[in-house]
């Protein structure tokens, strides 16, 4: 998967955990909580819907990695790169 592909799998996530919530201008380097409306409860539905589609394993102590796009996509990159496209 590349960069873009990432980005369009994190924002489809939550687009489905946070469906009021407006991503089309969401700035890459700010934090989602900065940003939206996000609880514990949704980054950690983030972590089960990664898990789901992708069988992506993420460590609590990683939960922090999951901030902002950048920082998510690059924690997710490595582990990410070789999968195919859903």
């Amino acid at each position: 998967m590349t960069t873009a592909d990432i980005k369009d799998v994190i924002i489809d996530i939550l687009e489905g955990i946070a469906p009021d919530e407006d991503l089309s201008n969401l700035d890459d380097q700010t934090p989602f909580r900065e940003q939206l409306e996000l609880d514990s409860m949704d980054f950690l539905d983030i972590v089960m819907e990664l898990r789901k589609r992708y069988r992506i394993q993420i460590p609590e102590d990683d939960y922090v990695e999951l901030a902002s796009m950048d920082s998510t996509v690059k924690y997710l990159e490595p582990m990410m790169r070789d999968l195919e496209k859903v």
